[in-house]
C-alpha cells in the first residue's frame, strides 16, 4: 500500500504533518533549511522574536530528565529582535520551499500587532503568536493564553495589521479549565488555526546534593512525554468545539503512533520540539517512517483519514 502523509494547514500544504515548534532548532535560516530539507519536517516554526531584542536568562536554563519521562526549560525567550528574524526568514525562504510560521511574542495587544506586521514583512506562510507571556495591561498581570478577553484582542491586533493571505495561529497553554473557550474566542477574533500546546507549569526541580533549585530562574516550562496526555485532551477539546479549524497538536509527540495518537484527537499537523533536542534533527524523517509503517500495517492509506478518527 502507498501510504500519502500530505497534509492541509489552514491553505499551507505540508508534505507530511510534522511540524518543528517553536523554540527548537529555529535559531537561524541555515539550520531551520537543514531540519526542513536534510530533517523531512513538512513545516517550520521560527524561535519566537519581540519587537525589541531580549537577552533570555542565565544559565542553566534545561533540565534533561527525559530517561524519567519530562523535561523543564526556562530559556527566556531569548531572541535578536523581531526585525532581524525577520531577515532570517527571508533567508531561509531562499533556501528552501518548505512553509515556515514565524511565532512572535509581546506584553501587550498593540506590541503583538506591531509584531506580527513587522514579521509580515518576510512573508511567513504563517504567523504564530506564543500567547504564554504576560499581558501588562491586564490589571492582574496574567497570561495571555489564561484569558478569552485578552487572547482574542492579541489575535485581533495582529489580523488586522498583516496580509489576510498569512493565516494567525494562537498558540495556547494547557494550564486552564476550558481550553477550547480560550481557542473559539481567538478564532471568532480572525486566528485561521490554534497550536495547542505550549509547555505546561512552570515545574520546578531540586539539586538535592545543593539543595538548590537547578534552573537559575527556579522554575521553567513543562515538556517531554510527561506533556503528551494534556496536549491529548486539549487537542480534543478544541476539536469538537471547533471542527473545521486547523490545529498544530503539540506536546510529547516523539514517535510516529504519538504523532498518530495526537492527529486522531483532531490536531491536522503534529507539532515536534523537546523530541528533536532528544532525538535531534532526524527526528521527523524517523517519524514519519514510523507513521507510515502504522499506517500500512492498519489499512489507511492517508495522514489526512487519521485527522479526527477518535471523535468518530
Amino acid at each position: 500500500m502507498t501510504v500519502d502523509l500530505k497534509v492541509q494547514l489552514a491553505g499551507m500544504q505540508l508534505s507530511n504533518p510534522t511540524v518543528l515548534a517553536s523554540g527548537i532548532l529555529g535559531t537561524t535560516a541555515q539550520l531551520m533549511a537543514k531540519v526542513a530539507n536534510e530533517g523531512g519536517a513538512g513545516a517550520i516554526t521560527s524561535k519566537s522574536a519581540s519587537v525589541k531584542e531580549r537577552k533570555g536568562h542565565a544559565n542553566p536554563i534545561v533540565v534533561d530528565a527525559l530517561s524519567k519521562g519530562w523535561f523543564l526549560n526556562a530559556v527566556g525567550l531569548s531572541n535578536p529582535g523581531v526585525e532581524e528574524k525577520a531577515a532570517e526568514i527571508a533567508e531561509y525562504k531562499r533556501l528552501t520551499k518548505t512553509p515556515i510560521i514565524a511565532s512572535v511574542f509581546a506584553s501587550t495587544a498593540e506590541e503583538f500587532g506591531l509584531a506580527a506586521e513587522l514579521i509580515s514583512k518576510a512573508a511567513p506562510d504563517a504567523i504564530e503568536l506564543d500567547m504564554s507571556c504576560p499581558n501588562v495591561e491586564d490589571e492582574f498581570g496574567g497570561l495571555f493564553c489564561l484569558s478569552e478577553k485578552a487572547s482574542a484582542k492579541a489575535v485581533e491586533e495582529a489580523a488586522s495589521r498583516v496580509p489576510k493571505s498569512i493565516p494567525i495561529f494562537a498558540k495556547l497553554s494547557p494550564d486552564v479549565p476550558a481550553i477550547e473557550l480560550i481557542a473559539r474566542a481567538c478564532v471568532e477574533s480572525g486566528a485561521g488555526g490554534i497550536t495547542a500546546v505550549n509547555t505546561a507549569g512552570p515545574g520546578m526541580a531540586i539539586d538535592i546534593n545543593r539543595a538548590k533549585p537547578i534552573l537559575a530562574n527556579k522554575y521553567g516550562g513543562l515538556s517531554g512525554p510527561a506533556l503528551k496526555p494534556l496536549a491529548i485532551k486539549c487537542v480534543y477539546r478544541i476539536r469538537a468545539a471547533l471542527p473545521d479549524t486547523a490545529i498544530i497538536g503539540t506536546g510529547g509527540v516523539f514517535s510516529g503512533e504519538d504523532a498518530i495518537e495526537m492527529m486522531m484527537a483532531g490536531a491536522s499537523a503534529v507539532g515536534i520540539g523537546t523530541a528533536a533536542f532528544y532525538r535531534e534533527l532526524t527526528v521527523f524523517n524517523q517519524v514519519c517512517s514510523e507513521m507510515t509503517a502504522w499506517m500500512d500495517a492498519n489499512g489507511y492509506n492517508s495522514a489526512k483519514q487519521l485527522i479526527s478518527k477518535a471523535h468518530e
